[in-house]
């Protein structure tokens, strides 16, 4: 930095500076008087001068203030979008992210119209996978011949069944007769003023090295819950907006013509082991007793049910068969068996709810040194790591944090007593999803005992607090607690009547978040409180939430963002809101209250919906109506370990969709924002929509 206060005094007659270092050494100081004014000539100085390069910087939106952003959006006529982020309170992030949409504007200006441009506004407006589609280009028409289009063919060739398996999607080659609907309702496509976007609402969650579920000798699932899973492609980001979004670039299922035809892609990190890595980043791997399975022994099989076996077993000549449709794997019949049979994949789903290796940072509390910690490692422990969550268990001493630190699976019985006043925290570190398959699994403690629960599978047994546990708070973040407690082959529950979690203990406080959890039973004197959760008792007319005694009323409950799945019968409703309790009378009583709370005069209940039957406080802005009862939501599918688990669909009336307090969905996904992206990018389809085109948005997934 430039020293303007030593510049200026330099500036004045010799003959003065001499008099000022002459007074400034008679009175023993550093500097005289003279110097010292221009010390406080300089200090103003240095302001003007930052004022100037200030105001050189407001000419360019990447350097300008945080003020002048939306004078320069205003100059090019840019719009401001809803926002879409929980804590829209005006923070840093919030003046980075309108930074980056209006110099992100100016760049695109320059291709404005064309569906390059238009898919990467999709993108980058809703956060989702998108590919544009010019619907003009797919028409069935009578070519000029003086602009001929060969591989726009009126019917499509019958011997290019890669090219026919597209049918149907965004990447369709084919073309179709034209269809007058408007494309704005989502029912008309080909015509010759339509554009089509496409949104990928899924996305592909890696699964790293976790084992796979044995289904019978050499014969193996992905999924680790042992049911038949489809396994997505890990999408390849584009680099460069003149590129069209494929296949490879968003979030699909694998079918087995598609990975057999570019495995290359898509299953492991070379071909051969003396190769270098060709790929670092696959969608698949496969290690059997510790050892990666090269690419070429790799192989693309149809292993579905044939005579009550898996067809197509692989024959003894070191091949290993994977089918991508059903996730299943199947051993060559020389392998040993049993084996340890480890995967990477990746699976389907909507949001960063249930575990998984998503960033969930935020969640993980910072820990203080009079905490224990223990970490357990079973696939690559380190010195100092515990193999087994009991042997942990065993080495609880007050406050103490318990973190896993692989995927792998964790089984053993596990009964938690804590000390007065002391809490324990569980939790899969950041990045990973551990597997707990305990034979049971009880939490309690003395008094003003907490337990927290992060990142973590739990199957096969419920989690419980015993009656006779002092449990103050029980806290679950970012964890699965299967529906059902564990899936057969085909996906439904083992136990669909059983309970998840089971609160037995009086005066226990549950704090559920981010999570899937199945049944509840809850006692009266406990509490629950549900925020961006899922409760699936596996059917509407099952119980989700009561008492442990059968159908009693359980403790005061609370549902923010949530959906139930289930009949609900509580003490008290404390807040239900943007929630959906998708509840139903049981066939045995049609007259019975899906939702019922004993204490009607306490409590709210807004914005969500619930059946009209339901006995609750004073409904706020609830659906259905008296005045339009056939109101509903629908769902793409209500079977957990499914993709679009929960996932409501496109055609779901506008008073769910749009239905919570800010105009978000109701529901567990309400968070996400959905419809508010797609207002955002309707808001700008206006400003880069060529004149006479029009445009419709579709949801691929």
């Amino acid at each position: 930095m430039k020293d303007n206060a030593r510049e200026l005094f330099e500036l004045l007659p010799a003959i003065h500076r001499i008099r000022d270092a002459q007074l400034a050494q008679a009175q023993g100081l550093d500097r005289g008087p003279l110097e010292e004014l221009m010390a406080v000539l300089s200090e103003q100085l240095d302001i003007a001068e930052e004022s100037l390069a200030q105001c050189y910087d407001d000419l360019f939106i990447e350097t300008c203030a945080p003020w002048v952003i939306p004078y320069i959006g205003d100059l090019i006529g840019y719009q401001s979008l809803l926002n879409t982020r929980a804590e829209a309170d005006g923070s840093r992030a919030d003046m980075a992210n309108a930074r980056a949409e209006v110099a992100h504007e100016i760049a695109l200006r320059r291709r404005k119209g064309t569906a390059l441009v238009l898919e990467q506004l999709a993108r980058d407006v809703t956060h989702w996978d998108a590919r544009a589609v010019e619907y003009f280009q797919r028409l069935c028409t009578h070519q000029y011949m003086n602009h001929v289009r060969p591989g726009n063919l009126q019917s499509p060739d019958l011997r290019k069944g890669a090219a026919l398996e597209w049918i149907g999607t965004a990447f369709e080659p084919v073309s179709r007769n034209v269809d007058v609907r408007h494309i704005e309702s989502r029912r008309g496509r080909h015509n010759m003023p339509n554009v089509g976007l496409h949104l990928w609402r899924l996305r592909a969650y890696p699964r790293r090295f976790a084992p796979a579920t044995r289904e019978a000798p050499r014969l193996y699932r992905f999924s680790p819950l042992g049911h038949d899973t489809a396994l997505f492609n890990h999408p390849v980001a584009e680099t460069d907006i003149a590129h069209l979004a494929e296949p490879d670039n968003v979030p699909m299922p694998l079918s087995r013509r598609r990975l057999a035809e570019h495995k290359d892609r898509h299953v492991g990190i070379r071909a051969q082991a003396d190769a270098p890595v060709d790929n670092p980043s696959p969608a698949i791997r496969l290690w059997v007793d510790g050892v990666e399975i090269e690419r070429h022994a790799i192989h693309v099989c149809h292993l579905g049910e044939h005579g009550g076996a898996w067809a197509h077993i692989p024959p003894p000549d070191d091949s290993y068969a994977i089918d991508p449709v059903s996730g299943r794997i199947a051993l060559p019949d020389n392998a040993d068996d049993p084996a340890e049979v480890r995967v990477t994949w990746h699976e389907g789903f909507s949001a960063d709810i249930g575990g998984g290796e998503y960033e969930r940072g935020e969640s993980l509390p910072a820990v203080s040194d009079d905490v224990t910690v223990i970490r357990v490692n079973a696939s690559d422990p380190i010195d100092g790591d515990v193999t087994d969550l009991p042997s942990a268990i065993a080495l609880i001493d007050g406050d103490t944090l318990i973190e896993i630190r692989d995927n792998s699976r964790y089984t053993g019985a596990l009964d938690i007593q804590l000390a007065a006043n002391a809490s324990l925290e569980i939790r899969a570190r950041n990045g990973y999803r551990p597997i707990l398959a305990p034979d049971a699994l009880t939490i309690g403690g003395d008094e003003n005992s907490s337990c927290r629960l992060n990142g973590l599978l739990i199957i096969d047994s419920p989690l419980s607090v015993p009656a006779d546990r002092l449990l103050t708070k029980l806290e679950l973040q970012h964890c699965t607690l299967v529906p059902g407690r564990a899936l057969d082959t085909d996906g439904t529950a083992l136990h669909p009547d059983e309970a998840s979690l089971e609160v037995l203990a009086p005066g226990v406080a549950v704090e559920i978040s981010a999570s899937i959890v199945g049944a509840i039973r809850a006692h009266e004197h406990a509490s629950v409180r549900l925020t961006d959760s899922i409760v699936d008792a596996n059917s509407s007319q099952s119980m989700a939430y009561c008492a442990p005694a059968d159908e009693t009323p359980g403790g005061m409950f609370s549902a923010i963002g949530s959906t139930v799945i289930g009949r609900i019968h509580a003490t008290r409703f404390e807040l239900v809101s943007n929630s959906i309790l998708f509840a139903a009378a049981p066939e045995t009583s049609p007259d019975a209250a899906p939702v019922r709370t004993e204490r009607k005069q306490v409590g709210c209940v807004r914005f969500s919906w619930l059946p009209l039957t339901s006995i609750v406080p004073a409904r706020h802005q609830c659906q259905p109506t008296a005045a339009d009862p056939d109101v509903r939501p629908r769902f793409t599918s209500t079977a957990f370990g499914t993709p679009p688990y929960c996932q409501l669909t496109s055609n779901t009336p506008a008073s769910i969709r749009m239905g919570a307090d800010d105009e978000s969905e109701m529901g567990a996904f309400h968070h996400l924002y959905g419809p508010q992206r797609e207002t955002n990018l309707g808001i700008r389809l206006a400003e880069y929509l060529r004149v006479g085109l029009r445009a419709g948005l579709f949801h691929e997934s």
